[in-house]
């Protein structure tokens, strides 16, 4: 697309509403997710402008959440006429934004499973294979660092307590908390579950590096309020 068109396809905007003036004018807030993905694609396509092919990529992606977990390849397959560009761009933009948010919760008390879940969920409630993770504790339960330690099927994941706690070990923590996903998005735990929490307790004791929680994490709908599931919360967690 030359220059030229790109201006007559700017032009096609009221200049008032275009994204980048908006947001100088009134601050980030106040824009629409579709007038901040209009930032990141900075063009439209022939016969369609910068905010109706935004539009487009988020309706077409089912939300923007989903949007969100997307790698750039798979951006570029949603619409005809989505570059690498134009993908790359949105990719890094969401992966930037996720870093963010993680890193505002480095080295915060993790005692809340809802604190778990909020670290967690942009990572995992989009995974399509089961993933589970360990979160290292200082003494004073601060986050130090997230490990992933094991990858499993769509339903199911197996994994040994050596796993779990060779990066416990390796990197001094203190305590553990054990999440992972169910790509379903019940929050219900499976036996095999149960039977992974009380091993990993009771390996914990044993090496004097105690597991906190089991925190499954899953989305909320209306049989399923809490989009989360906590063994510790529901006393499952071996002392």
């Amino acid at each position: 697309m030359s220059l030229s068109d790109s201006v007559k396809l700017l032009d096609t905007v009221p200049s008032d509403d275009l994204p980048r003036e908006k947001l100088f004018k009134h601050g980030r807030r106040a824009l629409t997710d579709e007038e901040l993905l209009a930032i990141f694609l900075r063009t439209g396509l022939p016969g369609c402008n910068v905010l109706q092919l935004a539009a487009q990529v988020k309706k077409a992606a089912g939300s923007l959440a989903e949007l969100g977990q997307m790698e750039a390849h798979d951006i570029c397959n949603l619409l005809k006429g989505i570059g690498k560009a134009k993908a790359a761009t949105l990719a890094a933009g969401f992966e930037l934004g996720q870093r963010a948010a993680r890193d505002r919760m480095e080295r915060c008390d993790m005692s809340e499973a809802h604190q778990v879940y909020n670290y967690l969920v942009g990572e995992l409630r989009f995974e399509t294979q089961e993933v589970l993770c360990v979160l290292l504790l200082d003494a004073r339960r601060r986050l130090m660092r997230v490990e992933r330690v094991a990858t499993g099927t769509l339903t199911r994941m197996i994994t040994h307590a050596r796993n779990v706690f060779a990066p416990a070990i390796r990197y001094n923590a203190c305590k553990i908390i054990m999440a992972h996903n169910h790509p379903s998005g019940s929050t219900v735990p499976s036996e095999p579950d149960k039977a992974l929490t009380k091993a990993i307790a009771e390996a914990g004791r044993i090496l004097g590096i105690p597991l906190l929680d089991h925190v499954i994490i899953g989305a909320a709908d209306v049989e399923q309020p809490c989009p989360y599931y906590s063994f510790a919360e529901h006393d499952l967690i071996p002392s």
